[in-house]
């Protein structure tokens, strides 16, 4: 089974507010798209993934996740990030209406090919389900089979909301690239610690990130 991911990504001089702290704004969107490259890089390069699609109504990220093999769906509802999500599902299952679904963060940063198709074969049991993130609170993925709507849930707390919606949650292990999103300057100190791609890489290079 090989699946389309769906992508969504806020235009980035919004994206990833809370690294202000560690980063400053003037590199926050640089970082951010950094991420969404990575992300998309490294789904694309997993043998259970057939397409990439990112919804994104940014004028820079659009055309550079473009040139790496992502097909880029305007975020026409704007209306957050579920709606953006539902509607990206939809425009994708009204060219392939068989085809699985998975909604995949695009702060991953550390994304392993490998690990991502262990989870989407363990999701592939299941008329939906999801995977929660490092701090077993947010969601990084969800999943949803062929004829099954996506539903999604995410924000605060949507581990929670995603096992109430009747979601399954994938408990695996070893996928922790996977599970490694990145909100703080926390989060991006554990994904340079587990080993980035090569454009998060170059852009943390040039942070002003304590490494202790």
């Amino acid at each position: 089974m090989q699946w389309t991911l769906v992508i969504p990504l806020k235009p980035l001089n919004r994206a990833k507010s809370r690294l202000s702290q560690t980063v400053g704004d003037a590199l926050r969107p640089g970082l951010a798209l950094a991420f969404a490259e990575d992300t998309v890089t490294a789904a694309l390069a997993c043998p259970a993934v057939a397409d990439v699609a990112v919804v994104t109504d940014d004028g820079i990220a659009g055309p550079r996740l473009a040139a790496l093999g992502a097909r880029i769906v305007a975020d026409e509802p704007r209306a957050g990030l579920n709606a953006a999500l539902a509607h990206a599902a939809a425009v994708v299952r009204s060219a392939r209406p068989e085809t699985p679904i998975a909604a995949l963060n695009a702060d991953l940063p550390a994304l392993r090919p490998g690990e991502l198709a262990r989870v989407l074969r363990a999701a592939a049991q299941f008329p939906r389900a999801f995977l929660a993130d490092s701090a077993a609170v947010g969601t990084t993925l969800l999943a949803a089979a062929p004829g099954r709507a996506l539903l999604p849930a995410f924000g605060p707390d949507s581990r929670m909301r995603h096992r109430a919606s009747g979601a399954v949650e994938l408990s695996l292990e070893a996928v922790e690239s996977v599970r490694r999103d990145v909100d703080t300057g926390d989060d991006l100190r554990a994904a340079l610690a587990l080993g980035v791609g090569p454009r998060t890489a170059a852009a943390a290079a040039r942070l002003p990130l304590p490494r202790g």
